[in-house]
């Protein structure tokens, strides 16, 4: 019989991906329920734009797709694991592989047909321009 050592910080590591997986279509959605991992994501917002990085490190970009649907835009894609020639015994194995799926409702008062994304190394970075009604405006006092 071998002892396995118990290490009270695991089931932490997985608490956030979980709760959010739960109240993300109370747990049984079937979109998210086939992504692997969620890769991290910050959502800023300036006047102009709203920005949404996302850090997807070895991934090729042709493996990332990105859609606006109602409103909704989603993140999804798949890192595939590296093929190797020779057996190795594996230590520790911490990065994830397979699909991701991140979704984010955006404000009504998106410019649409002008979002753009890029992919420069590892981040994927969405610009999301704010329309005229949304942004801040300045009343003069009479």
């Amino acid at each position: 019989m071998s002892l396995i050592r118990w290490n009270q910080d695991r089931g932490r590591a997985f608490l956030a991906k979980d709760v959010e997986r739960f109240f993300n279509g109370w747990g049984f959605d079937p979109e998210v329920f086939d992504s692997v991992w969620y890769p991290t994501v910050d959502v800023s917002e300036s006047e102009q734009v709203y920005e949404v990085k996302a850090e997807l490190p070895g991934i090729n970009k042709d493996n990332i797709k990105v859609s606006l649907e109602d409103n909704v835009l989603t993140l999804k894609g798949e890192r595939k694991e590296e093929a190797e020639t020779k057996k190795k015994n594996v230590q520790i194995h911490e990065r994830y592989y397979g699909k991701f799926q991140r979704s984010f409702r955006l404000p009504v008062e998106v410019k649409s047909a002008e979002i753009k994304a890029s992919y420069k190394d590892g981040v994927l970075k969405i610009e999301i321009p704010k329309a005229e009604e949304a942004r801040p405006k300045e009343i003069a006092i009479a």
